[in-house]
Formats: C-alpha cells, sequence, structure tokens
C-alpha cells in the first residue's frame, strides 16, 4: 500500500535551454515537515510551483493522495501556497483576507460557516482580536500569520512555503520557526518549505532535500545531512565546513596541510576534506601538530552569542573559519595578523575524491 501522501516521479522542466528541474524523484509522507535547502537557481521555487500546478512539466508525474495530478488545474489541487510576499489583499481586513477563498471559491459554505473557520484559523495562528484590522495596521510577522492562516482555512493536506520567513527581521523568523512547527503538528498537515538559509532548514525540517542546478542531490533528516553530507556542494551549502582541496589517494589525502590517512571517503567528482567549523584547533605557530598542519593568519573574530567564530587567512584567497562555542569555556583570543598553526583530529573530517569506494 503506498503510505506518500504525495510523489514526484522523474519531474523535468525547462525554460528554453535552462534546465530547472532535472529528473527530479520524491516521496513525502502524511504529517511530515520537509524543508528543501539550496543555493540561489537550484530549483526550489520551481519545484514548489510545479508541484502547485502553476507551472507544466515537460516530463514526469506528480501525484497527490494516491492521484495523479499532472494535468489538474492549480485551483482543483486542494494544495496550499504561502508565498514569499504574503500576497494579501491591502483593501480588505485580517478576517476578509482569511475568509477569501472560502467565499470566493467554490466551497458552497454559508457566510456564517465562512467567518467561523476564519476566526477558528485567526485564533490558530494567534491574531485574536485583530480581525478588524487592515494589513496595512499589522507587523510583518502578523502578515505572514494572516497569510498561513488564509492557506489553512481551505483545509488543504499539503501546505507549500515559498520561503515565507525571508522578509522578516531575525527576532521574528526565530519566533515564526517554532510556531510554524507548532501549528503544523496541531493539524496533522504536510509542509514543504523552500528556503536558502541552511539553519532554517535544519531546524525545521523532519527532513531536508538539497537541490543544487535543478537536482535533488541528498535527502535525508536534519542530523544525517549535517553529519553526512553526500558532496562538497552540500557540505558548502551546509556553510559549517571548511573545504580544502587536495588529492585522495591509495587511502590517504595530501594538501595544504599535509598528507593524513583516509580510510573512510566518499565517491565524489572532487578531490576535498571537509572540516567543520567547531573541529579547528588552534596552535601556536612554533607548535608541532600529530596530524593535519595548515599555518595561518589570525584576521578577526566575531560574536554570535552562544559561539564565537574567528577567521585565518590560509594564503591563495583561502579563508579558514573556527568556532569555539561559549558553553565549552571562555574562549581563547588571538593577536591580529599573526602566524598561528590550524589542525583538527583527522578522524573527524569527511574526505571526499574520485577513489573513495563507496
Amino acid at each position: 500500500m503506498d503510505t506518500a501522501v504525495f510523489r514526484l516521479e522523474g519531474v523535468t522542466k525547462r525554460y528554453g535551454d535552462l534546465v530547472a528541474l532535472d529528473n527530479a524523484t520524491l516521496e513525502v509522507g502524511a504529517n511530515e515537515y520537509i524543508s528543501f535547502l539550496g543555493p540561489s537557481g537550484s530549483g526550489k521555487t520551481t519545484l514548489l510551483r510545479v508541484i502547485a500546478g502553476f507551472e507544466a512539466p515537460e516530463s514526469g508525474r506528480v501525484h497527490f493522495e494516491g492521484r495523479d495530478i499532472t494535468n489538474v488545474p492549480a485551483h482543483e489541487r486542494g494544495i496550499g501556497f504561502v508565498f514569499q510576499n504574503f500576497a494579501l489583499f491591502p483593501h480588505l481586513t485580517v478576517i476578509q483576507n482569511v475568509g477569501f477563498g472560502l467565499t470566493h471559491g467554490k466551497s458552497g459554505l454559508s457566510a456564517a460557516e465562512v467567518e467561523r473557520r476564519a476566526v477558528e484559523m485567526i485564533n490558530l495562528v494567534g491574531l485574536s482580536g485583530m480581525e478588524g484590522r487592515g494589513v496595512d495596521q499589522i507587523s510583518g510577522g502578523q502578515r505572514q500569520r494572516v497569510a498561513l492562516a488564509r492557506t489553512l482555512a481551505m483545509k488543504p493536506k499539503l501546505v507549500l512555503l515559498d520561503e515565507p520567513l525571508g522578509a522578516l527581521d531575525a527576532n521574528l523568523r526565530s519566533r515564526m520557526r517554532n510556531e510554524l512547527r507548532a501549528i503544523r503538528e496541531r493539524l496533522g498537515v504536510t509542509f514543504l518549505h523552500v528556503t536558502g538559509s541552511e539553519t532554517e532548514a535544519l531546524a525545521m525540517g523532519d527532513r531536508v532535500v538539497v537541490l543544487d542546478s535543478g537536482k535533488i542531490i541528498q535527502t535525508g533528516t536534519p542530523g544525517d545531512i549535517y553529519d553526512n553530507p553526500a558532496s562538497p556542494d552540500v557540505a558548502h551549502f551546509l556553510n559549517r565546513f571548511n573545504l580544502f582541496d587536495g588529492t585522495l589517494s591509495k587511502g590517504t589525502f595530501s594538501g595544504a596541510f599535509g598528507t593524513v590517512a583516509s580510510a573512510k571517503a566518499t565517491r565524489s567528482n572532487r578531490d576535498v576534506c571537509a572540516v567543520r567549523y567547531d573541529r579547528i584547533r588552534v596552535l601556536p605557530a612554533s607548535s608541532k601538530a600529530e596530524g593535519p598542519a595548515l599555518k595561518a593568519t589570525f584576521i578577526a573574530s566575531e560574536y554570535l552569542g552562544s559561539s564565537v567564530m574567528n577567521f585565518f587567512d590560509a594564503g591563495g584567497g583561502h579563508l579558514v573559519e573556527m568556532e569555539h562555542h561559549l558553553s565549552l569555556g571562555a574562549p581563547d583570543t588571538y593577536e591580529p595578523r599573526q602566524d598561528y598553526l590550524l589542525t583538527w583530529n583527522p578522524e573527524q573530517a569527511i574526505v571526499f575524491g574520485r577513489e573513495a569506494g563507496q
């Protein structure tokens, strides 16, 4: 029995010579929160638009709740879409915006039932008491909630969110991340959430889908993606790894830091050693490190609240980042323009290469 509420089968979408989606295949279960992560132009928004029915694929099929909806018009799919700019009607009140789809669609509901459902959704998203306000009289975070309430009022089984937190400030984004997950869990609805923020993707998704150049290149839990990126590109998108080019040969990796044993490596078309920011250790320049040793010049540090980021110039335009979590104690201080030795446990690095056996 098919347990997927939603399924893509080999979906390809082109715009002229540009391949926006390249044979995308994905299954999503009921009551899942899926984050789509990738750089600009990776195909994230195009994927949502194909799912919603705003774009037609050149090939492949789209299935929803056990039926093929590839050629079904968007308004007949039963899928909700929350736009990045919210797309609210400025001349309508909060409750009129929330009830708009029920009033002007084919719901067949009475005016009293439309109002009841709109009020229910307004309460759900925490806007009780604001029903009569214009959308220009509420904050950006509140407008985001109105857009979500309008979508949820239609009782979709699948909600698509196209960078819904992108227009909010950092504090609001953090609060809304928690609220979106809580709302989804209360309703038991599947959410597909597009974002260019690795922090947002990892924090919100039950699973993370990483896209690049129109291809789905990795799917997994946030822990899987973070601990075991499938390629140097995925490691780069996560913005948590230093990437060192080099050569993988016969169980060793050679780079600017020397040669170290690499018993385990992941197959890739590039030879790269990836080291997480918080795995880097800083030693005096005169030290003799056991293992990788990279001479670098300290540039600056940046206080982030829960951690401190330190930046080093390793030459050739290569910036190396080192993170110190303040929960581990007070950070060391370094002298600007002074040389240091950077090292790490090679067993904690992730090696990619052409000769890898897996």
